[in-house]
């Protein structure tokens, strides 16, 4: 593990900045002002972008789409909020509780909520159709593709994050109480395929759930109370998930194999193989992303910080504290920014790395 600290005095950040070799200085009155700790592991800065996004309540996840248009997760206000990469608000779409997004390649925004009928409140699992409205989000058609009728007996099931491949194929993290059941137990993970129709529309069909998953698992290939679902973004169906279970290993990394002797998921690390799979290195472990080059950003809710692994598993650029988050859950990188849903302090933090300022 890397020894996090902060540096408090701001003039170690001015006196970096002023003895950047020659380009594009970077701009210092983008530098979060509300926020002047500057996080160092080694010689690496991870410096605040001014200003930080506020007016949400108790955001829990954050996504840049592939327009690129940012989407946040505003739980407490009941709604998906669509932003520039400016931060201005472009629109919003009401529904309940949201807590996960994800894009698929048409470009639909597939959302964990909240739905409600017959007296009660169920998690739910929301398709929205930002095309067929020119991405005028408050007025997107939404679908409801979970729960369905068998589903409405099980009320304590959680959908809890949402992972999209390059075929439109799509996974849904659940977890719940009841795993005794080894055909369809609470804690598993769902598989949506989008089927053609004969009028050359599409349906997204659930066809099952990932195989060899242990839903009480407390080691490896575990789906104990998954928290978080994210793809790699590639020509592949690998991903990573996060569990807040009782499990050692609360990030895996898991990698698709086509053999002739097996198709399924496997572990991608072996254990102890690295830092990200070295036994309790997190404690709730709410959102991960993954960028072009395979790194890894995990944030940590209960330790206040955002760990950063390369594709190998090691731990590079992690940082974070009380004196910078409050119980972050979600997290996002595009075009050198770190993006943070700063749950507990009801904002959206973005950061850049000091090796990227030119």
């Amino acid at each position: 593990m890397k020894i996090r600290k902060n540096i408090q005095p701001y003039i170690l950040l001015l006196l970096m900045v002023l003895t950047l070799s020659c380009g594009e200085k970077f701009d210092l009155n983008n530098i979060d002002a509300e926020n002047s700790n500057v996080n160092i592991t080694g010689d690496t800065l991870y410096i605040p972008v001014n200003p930080a996004w506020k007016g949400f309540n108790k955001p829990q996840d954050i996504m840049i789409g592939r327009e690129p248009f940012i989407y946040v997760a505003d739980t407490e206000n009941d709604r998906i909020v669509m932003l520039n990469l400016d931060g201005q608000i472009l629109g919003a779409r009401n529904i309940k509780k949201p807590v996960a997004i994800a894009q698929d390649y048409r470009l639909n925004l597939i959302v964990c909520a909240g739905f409600d009928t017959l007296g009660q409140s169920f998690s739910a699992v929301y398709k929205i159709d930002m095309v067929s409205v020119n991405h005028q989000i408050g007025s997107a058609p939404v679908k409801r593709l979970l729960p369905q009728l068998s589903d409405l007996s099980q009320p304590q099931r959680e959908y809890t994050g949402v992972a999209v491949f390059y075929d439109n194929t799509f996974l849904i993290s659940r977890r719940g109480p009841n795993n005794s059941n080894l055909i369809d137990p609470d804690n598993a993970i769902l598989i949506f395929v989008q089927k053609k129709l004969s009028n050359n529309s599409t349906r997204d069909s659930l066809v099952g759930r990932v195989a060899l998953i242990d839903p009480t698992g407390t080691g490896i290939m575990s789906a104990n109370k998954i928290s978080s679902l994210t793809s790699y973004g590639n020509r592949s169906y690998d991903l990573v998930l996060t569990l807040i279970g009782d499990n050692s290993f609360k990030v895996q990394p898991l990698k698709y194999i086509m053999t002739q002797d097996f198709t399924g998921y496997q572990i991608l690390y072996s254990p102890l193989s690295n830092n990200i799979m070295t036994p309790n290195v997190f404690d709730q472990p709410e959102g991960v992303t993954v960028d072009n080059a395979s790194n890894i950003y995990v944030v940590d809710a209960e330790k206040d910080s955002v760990f950063k692994f390369n594709s190998f598993g090691d731990e590079l650029n992690s940082f974070g504290g009380p004196d910078v988050f409050d119980q972050p859950h979600g997290v996002a990188f595009f075009d050198k920014i770190l993006y943070v849903a700063d749950t507990g302090n009801d904002r959206i933090l973005r950061f850049i790395l000091s090796t990227e300022i030119q």
